[in-house]
């Protein structure tokens, strides 16, 4: 490449990111490099920044980011299913074989050497037609995939997901994907709902609508031992707080099933009487892997049925970390927030 280093965002610890200057990697014969083009900021890089990393596998004193696209611009000479400017997704913790390096692939670093390199495996191909702004989002959209596919979703079925973020609008935008007709999403953001009703969602704000009201109105009423009922069937608590578990409670009818993708950091009581009576289904974020995720993700992205790009609505350079980071965690202000290169 001729070329003798790099920019790369270490993470120092609370409050303080430093960006340097590193030598460039050595492409080794099983090797690749990729260049970034376009990293997003997870929620978990934002907890990182404000409260420590060690929760969540971001360690001091490392490259950091794990949302990165990124193009092929070395490739080692006994790697094979590549092309020089393919452009990829470097698969978090398989990407380095190091799956406590997850969270620091070296995302918002200009260049990642991935070592041992396996197409499929290491780096995933992504369409070159997609565009950068739409397939940055692959990651968050694994997360929601899991979410939408671990509840069965379908025709005739219907969904309310509590939280409006990235998390929230990738679940909501794959349950539409995967055929429920209607679709609600629940957040205090007047920003984040205005672009859930750009996207064909349903939305409401319980600090000043009545969330019951406009959930019998929109979904209709089922009757159960606890009275009456909103008839949606699937739940999905993406804000990781115990007002989606209340509202759960409060909405949901015989045979509902809650997917738990938000991280709690807390215990939140929950009425174990009416799971008893109501036969609820709770579950986690899912099971199903990135790979297989990505298969109805590209799809979903092919199709253009929505314009995703529109979910990133700030970009800031390398130097700007901080600020990225900062902005990351304003929920009244951002959907997702990206470095650029």
């Amino acid at each position: 490449m001729g070329q003798r280093t790099y920019k790369a965002a270490i993470y120092r610890g609370i409050g303080r990111v430093d960006v340097v200057d590193l030598p460039y990697p050595q492409c080794g014969e099983h090797d690749v490099i990729v260049r970034n083009l376009l990293t997003g900021v997870c929620g978990s890089d934002v907890s990182a920044f404000r409260q420590g990393g060690d929760a969540n596998m971001i360690w001091a004193d490392h490259e950091f980011g794990h949302e990165a696209l990124s193009e092929v611009v070395e490739i080692g000479a006994k790697v094979s299913g590549l092309a020089i400017g393919d452009h990829v997704f470097v698969n978090q913790g398989k990407a380095l074989r190091d799956m406590r390096r997850m969270a620091t692939v070296g995302g918002f670093s200009e260049y990642v050497r991935i070592p041992q390199c396996e197409v499929g495996y290491s780096v995933l191909p992504i369409d070159k037609a997609i565009p950068v702004r739409t397939a940055v989002l692959v990651e968050p959209f694994v997360i929601g995939t899991r979410a939408a596919h671990s509840l069965a979703p379908g025709a005739g079925k219907s969904a309310i997901v509590f939280g409006a973020g990235i998390i929230g609008m990738a679940t909501a935008i794959m349950l539409r994907w995967y055929g429920c007709e209607q679709v609600m999403v629940v957040d205090l953001s007047a920003t984040r709902l205005a672009h859930a009703r750009g996207f064909g969602l349903l939305t409401c704000d319980p600090a000043n609508e009545d969330l019951k009201a406009r959930a019998l109105a929109e979904f209709g009423t089922t009757t159960s031992f606890l009275g009456e009922r909103c008839a949606a069937q699937l739940y999905v608590d993406a804000i990781g707080a115990r007002a989606a578990i209340d509202h759960f409670a409060m909405l949901a009818g015989r045979e509902a099933s809650l997917a738990i993708v938000g991280v709690h950091h807390a215990p939140v009581p929950l009425d174990l009487l009416g799971l008893c009576y109501s036969n609820w289904r709770i579950g986690g974020c899912g099971t199903l892997s990135t790979e297989d995720a990505l298969i109805d993700i590209l799809a979903m992205m092919r199709s253009q049925r929505w314009d995703l790009s529109s979910l990133v609505t700030h970009e800031f350079k390398i130097d700007q970390i901080a600020e990225a980071l900062a902005m990351g965690g304003n929920a009244l202000a951002a959907q997702k927030v990206c470095v650029s290169f």
